[in-house]
Parts: structure tokens; C-alpha cells; sequence
């Protein structure tokens, strides 16, 4: 059984305007380049009537929010490491769009102590409160022997 160093209720929040450049570095580092992201001209022929950010980008907002919590059970003394072990059930439910910004919340949910693993229930909604992004985080907590190895 693993020590997990976070309880039930505990959350994280992470907010950011997204930019123009947002959306040109993610196309950058990412390789989609798809004109919804891209091409205003493009965009403004579509349903959404301008460009939408990548699900991809939204979707990374939550990786400072998985951070954070791990940096407080760290800050708590915790000598494991956690590790992500992925994303499951993300639906994107609202498009993100320049100017908008995006509230990442992380919020865990469930522990289990036997798989050493936290389960979260993660979301990104905009300016609006609108809810863009819903999904569940699995964090694998390591503990310090095996972090190592």
C-alpha cells in the first residue's frame, strides 16, 4: 500500500488569457497548423465564426494544475514522486477562442490507496463560466523506492 500525501477535496486552480501567440506556438510545437486555428479568413466561414483554440492547448492548462497539487505534497514533506497516467473521459464541450480566459480546476476525488493512485476530476471553463473541458486526472503516487529506481 502507498502513501498518498493528498486528501479528498483538495483543489487547484490555474487561470490564463489565451493570446494570438498561444495559439501560433502550440501550431509550432504541436505541427496542427488546421486552418481553425490558423486562418481567421478560414475560421470566419465556419460555425464558430472565428478561431478556436486547440483542445490540445486547453486540455495543457491542466498539466499546471496536476503540478501544483503534486508541489504541495512535496512542500508537505512527501518523498515520492507522482507521475501522470493519463486523461480519461475528456470531452471538450465549448470552444475556447483568442481572448478568452481559462480557468484549469483540479479537484480530487477519490484515493486508492492499494493502486497508489488519486483519482481527479479536472475541468477548464472561460470568462463566462461556461464549462469548456471536463474529464477525469489518474495520478500514480511513486514512493521514494521506486521513484528512484
Amino acid at each position: 500500500m502507498t502513501e498518498i500525501p493528498v486528501a479528498i477535496g483538495e483543489e487547484a486552480s490555474f487561470a490564463k488569457t489565451i493570446g494570438e501567440a498561444d495559439l501560433l506556438m502550440f501550431s509550432a510545437i504541436s505541427g496542427d497548423f488546421d486552418p481553425i486555428h490558423v486562418n481567421e479568413d478560414y475560421a470566419r466561414t465556419t460555425v464558430f465564426g472565428r478561431r478556436i483554440a486547440h483542445g490540445g492547448l486547453v486540455m495543457g492548462l491542466l498539466s499546471t494544475t496536476a503540478s501544483m497539487i503534486s508541489r504541495r505534497a512535496v512542500e508537505r514533506g512527501s518523498k515520492g514522486v507522482s507521475v501522470s497516467l493519463g486523461y480519461d473521459k475528456i470531452r471538450f464541450l465549448k470552444p475556447a477562442f483568442i481572448g478568452d480566459t481559462l480557468t484549469a480546476r483540479y479537484r480530487i476525488e477519490a484515493i486508492d490507496a492499494e493502486a497508489g493512485r488519486s483519482l481527479s476530476r479536472v475541468e477548464v471553463v472561460n470568462q463566462d463560466g461556461e464549462l469548456c473541458l471536463a474529464g477525469t486526472h489518474v495520478m500514480r503516487w511513486l514512493p521514494p523506492s521506486e521513484a528512484a529506481a
